[in-house]
């Protein structure tokens, strides 16, 4: 039987991300250490632990049928894959930074100045846009020590927190590109291979539905349930369940957890009382 390849990070976040993410999908992984290839017992998956820089071309030629990387990655190779879904974790930035006595805001203050950077690619295409003529330095790591040593006057880099440019003396000043960890398909994969996949992504988006969903249950007068139905969104609608006291039911529904704050405030006022919040584990449509 025919088994997706699927390339993970081999360390770092993307990697823990990664596995976090199989495993609420049920996919069990039993990997010994140092193992570069492991076979999945309960899904037709095998795990490749890849560098990150080269599951891109991996990708490409075939090697592999899948890869979770960061979108940052993608753009700065200039390797055109499909991206079959955006996972959700690893959120990032690339930015341009400059030392924190800079009191300068525009990009503008590159004219003729020197960023060092370990994306160069994705920098020439910002500075192109932005009519920007200055010299890239490109460095393949420790970029924020750059500047303190007179390599440049800025520095174009991965920013997570933040905290390393705190660090380093440096401050945020322009996102030239928002990333996050995504799933992408190899041009070479085959039908049998799809299918597979088709079943993987259904496991992968019941999971990640469930991680910005949160169930509600509240108590509701009976002659309010339907003010509160029509403030709440739902899936359908909610499920509506007699309390003990008269007059009162139980409404059960699903809400997008970014949207409860919005609302708290209009489902009290209409009537509901007793509101709890619960995580969901997985939710299937």
């Amino acid at each position: 039987m025919s088994k997706l390849k699927l390339a993970v990070q081999k360390s770092g976040r993307l990697n823990e991300g990664s596995l976090a993410l199989l495993k609420k999908c049920g996919i069990v992984i039993d990997n010994g250490k140092d193992q570069l290839k492991v076979s999945v017992p309960n899904f037709p998956l095998e795990i490749f632990y890849l560098r990150n820089a080269d599951i891109p071309q991996y990708l490409e030629d075939g090697v592999v049928d899948l890869g979770i990387l960061g979108e940052n990655l993608l753009i700065e190779k200039e390797i055109n894959l499909e991206i079959v879904e955006k996972l959700g974790f690893s959120k990032c930035r690339v930015s341009l930074a400059i030392p924190k006595e800079i009191e300068a805001t525009s990009p503008s203050y590159f004219q003729n100045k020197k960023i060092a950077t370990s994306y160069p690619n994705t920098l020439k295409e910002y500075l192109e846009k932005q009519n920007i003529e200055c010299d890239i330095h490109n460095i393949s790591g420790s970029v924020e020590i750059a500047p303190n040593i007179g390599l440049a006057d800025g520095i174009c880099d991965i920013v997570s927190s933040g905290s390393t440019l705190f660090k380093n003396g440096l401050k945020e000043m322009q996102v030239i590109l928002r990333s996050e960890a995504v799933l992408a398909k190899s041009p070479r994969i085959n039908q049998q291979k799809e299918q597979i996949l088709d079943k993987l992504l259904f496991r992968i988006r019941a999971v990640l539905r469930a991680k910005n969903s949160k169930y509600i249950l509240m108590n509701v007068p009976n002659e309010k349930i339907e003010e509160v139905t029509n403030i709440l969104p739902v899936l359908k609608s909610p499920t509506i369940l007699p309390l003990a006291q008269d007059g009162w039911s139980s409404l059960h529904s699903v809400i997008d957890e970014n949207q409860f704050w919005n609302v708290i405030d209009k489902l009290k006022s209409a009537g509901a009382e007793d509101i709890l919040i619960i995580p969901i584990d997985k939710m299937v449509l």
